[in-house]
């Protein structure tokens, strides 16, 4: 096939699925979002390995809440 004959179509329309204002993060919100995944993810670790009991995955659970106020907290595992 030459080239002449390809069709490169540009898709130009913005907002094709507008996201509700309630819904969209900024940049910093994000941010705190993974930052809170990484945490848990981490203390979740250190939970299975034995390193932490219960009560203090919880209560660094809590803190980790209050120090990043993630927006995703209750879609995140």
């Amino acid at each position: 096939m030459k080239d002449e004959n390809r069709t490169v179509t540009k898709i130009t329309e913005q907002n094709l699925f507008p996201v509700p204002l309630k819904y969209q993060m900024t940049e910093e919100q994000m941010r705190k979002d993974y930052y809170y995944y990484l945490a848990q993810k981490i203390i979740k670790s250190m939970l299975d390995k034995g390193l932490i009991t219960n009560d203090e995955f919880n209560r660094i659970m809590k803190l980790n809440r209050q120090s990043f106020s993630p927006n995703l907290v209750e879609i995140m595992p």
